[in-house]
Parts: C-alpha cells; structure tokens; sequence
C-alpha cells in the first residue's frame, strides 16, 4: 500500500512540474492554436501613442511580473520559500576541516587521560594514624604520605580509613563516673594509594 501511494505522490509531483514547464512555455497572453472552423479572436488595434522621445531613457527593469493566482502559482511559490528554509550546506573541504578539528581535540583529551594513567600507582594496606590538625579534625593526608613511605614510596591518598577509642585506664575502675576526657577518637589510614 505504501509502494502505490508513493507512487502516486511520484506521478502527482512529475505532472505538476510537467504543468509548470508547459504554462512557461505557453504563456497565458498567447493565443491558443486555431482549429479547423475556429476563428482565433480579432484584436484590437492599438491607439496611436506618440514616438517616445530621445530626451526620456528607457526603462532598463523589466515592469513586474503579473501574480498568477491558482494552485500552481502557489506550489511555486511553495518551493522557491522552501529553498531559502533550509539550512546552507558546507562544502566537503569546510566539513573535512571540521571533522579533523574535532578528531584532534578527541586524540588530544585521550592522551592527556592516558598520560594521567601512566602514572604508576599502588595499592598498600597498613595502620597509620592521622595526626590531629590545629582545627581538631583528623589529618588523613599526612597518615596516608607515611603510610606510603613505610613502603618505599614518595606521597599517598588515602582509601580507607578506621576509627578506635582510646580509653585510660580510669575507665575501667568500678563505680567511678567516665567523664569527658577520659578517652579520645584516634583515626587511621588503613589503605592508601601509592605513587
């Protein structure tokens, strides 16, 4: 069903230019051909008009051509409005430029990702603590770089990290209240990645 409809539109656009091209080469002023036993209409004579004269120049624009209303005037005018709709191709030499461009930032983006995973790093496993910075908050970046260099290597990042209370003994005495400063919260670096 689709084959024959489109088809159909085939038919319809090819009759429709073949329409267009004979409305131009017959224009609608002619006179159309004579039959036996038709007589063509008689024309009328034009009035007399004066010379026109050397002092006035001649219209170098053509007079603007007559609108045609119907429907295939409109279909004309359908694809000459069509035609300024569409977006302006690039030729292939603007498109083969653009394309390398892009194909140069992608190769650039994937070397430096690559050069970034070239850098050896390791993995090691440990317990080192983390020193308490000037805030009260834990310094796991220091603990991770002695961790690494526990290992033989330069600086670290840590992975994972734990945390243990640390208690006096004064705990563990029978009765006796805990208070605030009886214990305190160590942290440790336990994994760190090594480069």
């Amino acid at each position: 069903m689709l084959d024959r409809s489109g088809n159909l539109w085939v038919a319809a656009a090819a009759s429709s230019i073949l329409v267009l091209a004979a409305g131009a080469a017959w224009p609608q002023a002619a006179s159309p051909p004579s039959s036996p036993g038709i007589q063509a209409p008689v024309q009328q004579a034009a009035p007399d008009r004066p010379a026109p004269q050397q002092a006035e120049p001649a219209p170098s624009t053509a007079p603007p051509r007559q609108e045609n209303p119907g429907l295939f005037n409109e279909m004309g005018k359908l694809f000459e409005n069509s035609l300024s709709v569409l977006p302006t191709l690039k030729s292939p030499a603007d498109t083969i430029d653009d394309l390398n461009a892009r194909a140069r930032d992608a190769a650039k983006d994937a070397s430096d990702k690559l050069s970034r995973l070239a850098r050896p790093f390791t993995m090691v496993s440990g317990r080192m603590a983390c020193l308490v910075a000037v805030d009260g908050a834990p310094d796991c970046k220091a603990g991770a770089d002695r961790l690494c260099q526990s290992k033989g290597f330069k600086e670290g990042k840590s992975l994972n990290t734990d945390s243990a209370e640390t208690c006096s003994a004064k705990v563990l005495i029978p009765g006796r209240p805990r208070k605030p400063d009886d214990c305190r919260t160590d942290n440790y670096v336990t994994r760190a990645l090594c480069q």
